[in-house]
């Protein structure tokens, strides 16, 4: 199995969005952690400093963030939601019947629905690859965690307009 990194289909909006988040978080909050550590450093005695503990855990999160939409920004595939037929595409939201339950979902990355408050999963997982490429009206089925079959009915495809 290859480490490289898989592409991630987003919209011209998450892209957007995304490398605003990338600008602010590589420029003016990197620099403010940065001065606030520094600051923590000058009053002394660090062990028991809980402005620069808490400054050098703001930092790990946001440089772990900035390398996170680094790698996403790098691989993604920029364009309109997959061009809605019956079949179901990356960048779709999909209704089906999921063991008796419907849900409503986007098929995709979690980056591309930002705060809009949709399920997400995303291709790679074990519904998504179940239902990519199935057929409104289908039955298909995947293996759960505990080795039982589920199965899912596509019932509606539509595009993701986020």
């Amino acid at each position: 199995m290859s480490n490289a990194p898989t592409a991630n289909w987003l919209t011209q909006a998450s892209f957007d969005r995304l490398t605003a988040e990338l600008e602010e978080l590589s420029g003016p909050r990197r620099e403010e952690v940065v001065a606030r550590i520094a600051q923590a450093r000058e009053e002394g005695d660090l062990k028991e400093n809980g402005g620069y503990h808490a400054a050098k855990e703001e930092q790990g999160k946001i440089e772990a963030r900035i390398r996170q939409l680094t790698v996403i920004l790098r691989t993604a595939e920029v364009g309109q939601a997959a061009e809605v037929t019956d079949v179901v595409a990356a960048g779709n939201v999909v209704t089906a019947t999921v063991a008796g339950t419907e849900l409503r979902f986007l098929l995709g990355s979690r980056e591309i629905a930002g705060d809009s408050g949709i399920d997400v999963y995303s291709e790679s997982s074990p519904l998504g690859r179940a239902v990519l490429g199935a057929k409104v009206g289908s039955t298909v089925s995947f293996e759960a965690p505990n080795g039982r079959a589920i199965e899912v009915q596509v019932t509606k495809v539509e595009p993701y307009d986020g």
